[in-house]
């Protein structure tokens, strides 16, 4: 797996406003409510710190984990920004590690492990998964949770029966097409985003990403392979069960 993210991490925090950050953080809390509070929290895939930030600005010990160190660096920014914005700041930490999530590694264990926003589904090879699953579990402490949330492949199939989209803001506009490769359930998204510049112009630039969808029993047993005692499956931020028509799956799996 190598870095998807370049330019793109400079305009993803403007591409990305909309996204359901405070859903993601409300379904964790309700998770460990369930499952255990955590002290220590890790971020995989934890981008340009749009949950890691809140995370540690409310109480919580927090290392952001990311492979790019493009995106790792406006995480650093915006939390920094963070720390002089007035509010007083709680008993959290906050520390970024370049890592790839397949062999990524802390001195101490974690009490609680999340993953959102399918960062799993950038994994194309069963083995990768299998990898990442591993390596958070041999990370966890005993009764640590992870949680995380995928697309499904019905998701992947709507996709690309539902392209191509459009965004068309003040600073900042793309297209965005898709095209899926039905056995493997692989999607590759290709971007052509035109980002505002200092100087008033405008420039673009091409992204390509891609993203393989799973078979959620596969997932599970993945899981359980991995060492995890215990998995539940969830839909669409709430704790209720999944069904075929989730657009996100979520997994809470305890070690």
């Amino acid at each position: 797996m190598s870095d998807s993210y370049g330019q793109f991490a400079f305009v993803y925090d403007q591409l990305m406003e909309d996204m359901p950050y405070a859903d993601w953080l409300d379904f964790a809390r309700a998770s460990w409510e369930k499952y255990g509070m955590p002290g220590t929290v890790v971020d995989l895939g934890c981008g340009t710190g749009s949950l890691s930030i809140p995370l540690a600005r409310s109480g919580f010990h927090v290392y952001g984990i990311d492979l790019s160190p493009d995106m790792l660096a406006v995480a650093s920014s915006k939390w920094e920004d963070s720390q002089g914005a007035g509010s007083a700041l709680s008993a959290g930490s906050l520390r970024w590690l370049q890592q790839d999530m397949r062999e990524w590694e802390l001195q101490e264990p974690a009490d609680a492990v999340i993953s959102f926003c399918d960062c799993l589904n950038y994994l194309t090879e069963e083995e990768d998964v299998e990898a990442a699953f591993k390596a958070t579990w041999t990370a966890l402490r005993n009764g640590g949770t992870f949680l995380f949330d995928v697309h499904p492949p019905g998701q992947f199939v709507r996709y690309a029966e539902e392209q191509p989209f459009v965004l068309d803001e003040p600073d900042v506009a793309y297209i965005w097409t898709c095209e899926l490769e039905e056995e493997r359930c692989e999607i590759e998204h290709h971007l052509t985003i035109f980002a505002r510049s200092g100087d008033n112009s405008f420039r673009r630039f091409e992204e390509t990403h891609v993203q393989r969808a799973y078979d959620p029993d596969w997932i599970e047993a993945a899981l359980r392979r991995a060492g995890f005692r215990s998995v539940d499956r969830y839909a669409d931020f709430e704790l209720r069960p999944a069904d075929e028509n989730a657009e996100r799956l979520f997994f809470a799996a305890v070690k």
